[in-house]
């Protein structure tokens, strides 16, 4: 039962699995789970960015040049 579940796993075609009809989980192919991983960092970090400039406002072009030393 294992490997027949498993082997309709693929990237971009995840299995659900439901319990009384109702979705339980979903397995999914490893490389997009940590692509997951990927844009929720992305978007944690986008969301510090949000915040900071509601809180404290943009900055210049030349202030970010010579904040990054470029």
């Amino acid at each position: 039962m294992y490997n027949a579940v498993i082997g309709q796993v693929s990237y971009g075609n995840p299995v659900c699995l439901t319990k009384n009809g109702i979705g339980d989980c979903a397995l999914i192919d490893i490389r997009e789970l940590d692509e997951l991983r990927a844009i929720k960092s992305l978007f944690s970090e986008l969301e510090k960015g949000e915040a900071s400039v509601r809180k404290d406002g943009w900055i210049s072009l030349e202030e970010a040049e010579k904040r990054l030393g470029v």
